[in-house]
């Protein structure tokens, strides 16, 4: 094989990217200087050679443990629990949650063999029995049919384990900018479910559970 046809190999086995992708990206780095090239080949070396799993959470890091979790300005009694590293780095984007991480490295899929003794499960029960001062673990799995399943395991598991730990699930509904005549059902029922009442209107804040009358 040439190093032409394994660069584009290689390109190929990245997610989103197909044949002809990986065929583009070769020839344009092709055209650059060399230097940019060995840029590029150095990056993708220090990955490997740099980046390590946090030991208590999870999350993808240099240090070990991870300038998250050795944050004295981080709420310790806060602990979101997500599928993958990348959700951490979502989730800090919008800078409004101050807790702590914990990954999964996945969710379940039985179809695909990925039971919970694959996930980061036995860790997370680990953190909150060793003299934790957790109070609420919020559960930040994708909703899908998978993320879901994987939510309902661990408000389960952790409702077995520690009766007096509260376990929150992110709210689901429509998106910022998004139009009504675009969602789908599913997600127009679990806006009206999540919905809030505004400050000062009458009743108590947060009806939720069902439609408006």
């Amino acid at each position: 094989m040439s190093a032409i046809e394994e660069l584009v190999a290689e390109f190929a086995k990245l997610p989103g990217i197909g044949r002809k992708t990986a065929q583009r990206l070769t020839y344009f780095l092709l055209k650059q200087p060399r230097e940019e090239s060995a840029r590029l080949a150095r990056a993708v070396a220090a990955l490997g050679e740099r980046v390590r799993t946090c030991s208590q959470c999870g999350d993808l890091t240099e240090a070990d443990p991870c300038a998250i979790c050795t944050d004295p300005r981080r709420d310790a009694g806060l602990l979101c629990v997500v599928e993958e590293a990348s959700d951490v780095a979502a989730i800090e984007r919008a800078a409004e949650y101050r807790g702590l991480y914990h990954v999964l490295g996945g969710r379940l899929s039985p179809l695909d063999g990925v039971g919970p003794d694959r996930l980061n499960v036995a860790r997370l029960l680990e953190r909150l029995a060793n003299g934790t001062t957790v109070r609420e673990v919020i559960v930040a799995t994708n909703p899908s049919v998978e993320g879901e399943a994987t939510a309902h395991y661990l408000e389960r598991t952790l409702h077995e384990r520690a009766p007096a730990l509260g376990v929150s699930r992110l709210a689901r509904g429509l998106p910022v900018g998004g139009e009504l005549e675009y969602a789908d059902g599913e997600t127009i029922a679990q806006a009206f479910a999540a919905r809030r009442r505004f400050p000062g209107a009458g009743g108590a804040e947060g009806a939720g559970g069902g439609a408006a009358a």
